[in-house]
């Protein structure tokens, strides 16, 4: 087993998203907490960096364990692309996802620590325990995976609301504040948002990716969507949670129109509802393997692509 390997089974680049996005969050939405309370922020750039490597250590933790139980799928499905029991050996695997979750949970006790607050120590330990329920149990039942699996994702987002006390008191106040004649949007709202669409999106992802691995669940005994009503009906399910998410990022662009903000709008309407209503009307359309995974790496892009308007948002 190389570098290469141990990168490829803790997928890497998922992490290196997770970490930016954790970071994109704290620079556009906690630091400016500061505006709103005249509470100390706990979270610096440091301790932001420590929970974004904790949480990415806790998810490459998931990433193996969830490889190391589905051998079987795997074989099956990506034949070329299984590692565990190939290039990795399953006793190595498991002692890298221990080694994985313990670091990870560490730091996160560490921050813990110099909050003085245990308790926030609750939601990675949840986490933690909740992808190995998932990798052993919830994968194969019906909708309850792909269901805990969005959550996880969100949760990835609002850690840092737990890890940072001054934001509590602003879940009370409007998702506008006036403040000193100027009306600002109260930025704990705004994380929940994104946190959110985050959980709708990769919820559609995930049923996609059930899809694609319909053969290799079907061998393995798991009743994901597709086994249980179809794939005809799946699809229809699809379409309709990406019509959702058309319309209210459609409502939202409306919004922006009306407050003169063009290009963000512009931006929304090109990186989000264009691919999102592509995906809706193609998907019905597709029968091979190869589709569904086209139309997942696509959505990956678009949870991307979404969180790059915080950066737009942020200087309108």
């Amino acid at each position: 087993m190389n570098f290469k390997d141990l990168a490829r089974i803790i997928r890497i680049s998922n992490l290196l998203i997770i970490i930016a996005t954790q970071l994109l969050c704290w620079f556009f939405l906690i630091r400016p907490l500061s505006n709103f309370t005249a509470a100390p922020l706990f979270l610096d750039f440091r301790h932001t960096l420590l929970l974004a490597v904790a949480t990415a250590l806790i998810a490459g933790a998931g990433y193996i364990i969830n490889d190391y139980f589905d051998v079987k799928i795997d074989a099956i499905n990506r034949p070329t692309k299984s590692l565990i029991g190939k290039d990795i050996n399953p006793r190595t695997a498991i002692l890298f996802h221990t080694f994985c979750n313990v670091i990870g949970l560490a730091i996160c006790a560490y921050l813990s620590y110099r909050l003085h607050i245990a308790a926030v120590l609750v939601l990675p330990v949840f986490c933690t325990v909740l992808l190995w329920f998932y990798s052993t149990h919830f994968k194969r039942q019906f909708i309850i995976g792909n269901v805990v699996v969005s959550l996880l994702t969100a949760l990835s987002i609002l850690i840092l609301l737990s890890y940072e006390p001054a934001a509590w008191p602003l879940l009370k106040s409007p998702f506008l504040e006036n403040m000193q004649g100027q009306v600002k949007l109260n930025p704990t709202w705004i994380l929940m948002t994104y946190s959110g669409f985050a959980f709708l999106l990769n919820w559609v992802r995930e049923i996609i990716k059930d899809l694609e691995d319909f053969k290799g669940d079907a061998e393995d005994g798991c009743v994901t969507m597709p086994i249980k009503i179809g794939i005809q009906k799946t699809v229809w399910f699809v379409q309709g949670l990406l019509g959702l998410s058309v319309l209210a990022l459609s409502f939202a662009v409306g919004a922006l129109f009306m407050k003169g903000w063009i290009f963000p709008g512009i931006y929304m309407i090109a990186a989000l509802i264009l691919p999102l209503t592509y995906t809706l009307f193609k998907i019905d359309k597709s029968v091979r393997q190869e589709h569904f995974a086209r139309y997942s790496k696509m959505l990956k892009f678009i949870m991307i692509f979404g969180i790059l308007t915080l950066i737009i948002f942020y200087f309108y």
